[in-house]
């Protein structure tokens, strides 16, 4: 059993590397919902299925507020870069 929270844990350190120092945004969402799902099936390896779920829950509205952030912010560059 050892071997797979060693494992779980570089996914998740692993993801949440390459969210931090990705440039593309798509990359970097992915990556934090692979260490995020990690981090939750690490939950619940250790009997913690509140934990778990919470931390689900809170992944999944991460990532979509960074969608909506990022499709946001891209509208506003568009729309700028069009006035020029």
């Amino acid at each position: 059993m050892s071997v797979i929270y060693i494992l779980l844990v570089v996914v998740v350190l692993a993801g949440a590397v390459t969210a931090v120092l990705s440039k593309s945004l798509l990359l970097a969402a992915i990556a934090l919902g692979v260490g995020s799902a990690s981090l939750a099936t690490l939950f619940f390896f250790l009997d913690a299925p509140y934990a778990g779920g919470f931390e689900l829950s809170v992944g999944a509205g991460l990532i979509s507020v960074l969608f909506i952030i990022a499709i946001s912010l891209t509208e506003s560059l568009r729309r700028r870069g069009n006035e020029s």
